[in-house]
């Protein structure tokens, strides 16, 4: 039996896929609401094909959608559609994140759905929004970097863009999606009805802007804000230095940090050094800044060493760890940053760790991932109150579809 939680009694209907939606609905299903996982026949997801795979179950499935119902249908059958109607009645929020106008196509657009529920909270994850010159164009993550500007920022001055191996903009959009949901669904108690939300790749990529955007405007275009390899164009120092065996990263921009940075290298003439007064004035000479810390960096007798003298003046400074090591790391491990959970196919296994911590609900949901279309006759049955008989003519139809359940013993 799942516990309360903060979202218990919330009924989301998902049409997502992929990573940036899901994201969304996992966070959701792990704040206790009830989600039931809309997938097309006859594949469903398609991170349903993404590895690590075992006996045809997918790691990458698995940890976008622990906690979520699957119900599984033909979508060309006018029996699905008006079976999705009936769900968009009970629901109370209804996510999609498909190119705009494709479910509309379906038959299921915002319109429609308002007036079925008029208290729905509806939102719509897309690459570039559901207006504008762009909005008909499919995509994923990394044209939303790149049409935000934020691609164009990483890498070396000299040579192409770098294209960051992990799904930063998915997330962050997902995560955005959570927020502005909670919000409706807040102004929704508050008497407010239901609404509309419109949630982008581009939009939430181009809100990551924290200096870029202003520092362009203010100076009229003659600052043009670009790449700069391991350390900040515009800050230090503020970058990635190289110890005797490792990367670390270093950041001391306040005058105290500044100062307690020269006291830890033996360095206190610096301080006073007109070159390095200010961050910025720090920033013009970044070449003699590195050459200065990369230089007191590899005299000390280890990375461990250096990092435990910069620890102890309260320098911030961090290790550049590798997915494994960050998963071995203490801090990671007691927090539960990095857990482990079970699946009925792949068995125990580690994901990220649930990121949003309750104080009145401070243990996670015993969740599982769904096989294909496992939840049809659960949520036909406990939502429209369907028979079994009734359920079994939709199968019999090819209405709804179902992949076998692996046997855990």
């Amino acid at each position: 039996m799942i516990n309360k939680h903060i979202l218990s009694g919330c009924r989301v209907l998902d049409f997502t896929h992929a990573l940036a939606g899901p994201t969304t609905t996992r966070l959701m299903a792990e704040m206790g609401a009830d989600v039931v996982k809309v997938e097309l026949a006859p594949h469903g997801d398609m991170v349903r094909a993404m590895p690590f795979f075992k006996d045809g179950r997918s790691a990458y499935f698995v940890q976008q959608n622990r906690g979520k119902k699957s119900l599984c249908l033909d979508i060309r059958k006018p029996e699905a559609l008006e079976l999705l109607k009936k769900l968009i009645g009970q629901s109370d929020v209804l996510l999609e994140n498909y190119t705009p106008g494709v479910i509309a196509d379906m038959g299921l657009s915002w319109e429609v759905a308002r007036e079925i529920n008029p208290q729905l909270i509806y939102c719509s994850i897309s690459a570039f929004g559901q207006s504008g010159p762009l909005s008909g164009l499919p995509g994923f993550d990394y044209m939303g970097q790149a049409y935000s500007g934020v691609t164009s920022l990483m890498g070396e001055p000299d040579e192409a863009p770098v294209m960051p191996t992990i799904s930063m903009g998915d997330v962050n959009t997902g995560v955005h999606a959570l927020a502005a949901i909670n919000g409706a669904l807040y102004y929704r108690s508050q008497g407010g009805g239901g609404q509309y939300i419109d949630c982008s790749l581009l939009d939430s990529y181009f809100h990551c802007h924290d200096l870029n955007v202003q520092l362009c405007s203010n100076t009229k275009g003659a600052v043009q804000p670009t790449r700069n390899g391991r350390h900040h164009p515009a800050v230090a120092p503020d970058g990635i230095f190289r110890g005797r065996d490792s990367c670390m990263f270093i950041i001391a921009l306040t005058p105290k940090q500044w100062e307690a940075l020269c006291g830890v290298m033996g360095r206190t003439e610096l301080i006073g050094d007109p070159r390095y007064k200010t961050f910025s004035d720090r920033a013009a000479h970044l070449d003699e800044i590195i050459e200065i810390i990369e230089g007191w960096l590899q005299s000390m007798p280890s990375d461990d060493a250096s990092r435990a003298a910069l620890e102890a003046a309260h320098v911030p400074v961090a290790p550049v760890l590798t997915p494994g090591e960050a998963m071995q790391h203490p801090h990671l491990v007691e927090r539960v940053t990095v857990r482990t959970v079970h699946d009925r196919v792949l068995g125990d296994f580690k994901i990220p760790g649930m990121p949003l911590r309750f104080s009145e609900f401070p243990e996670p949901l015993g969740l599982e991932a769904p096989f294909l279309g496992e939840h049809n006759a659960t949520v036909l049955g406990d939502m429209l109150a369907m028979s079994a008989g009734e359920i079994e003519q939709l199968k019999a139809s090819g209405v709804l579809h179902a992949e076998s359940i692996a046997d855990p013993g």
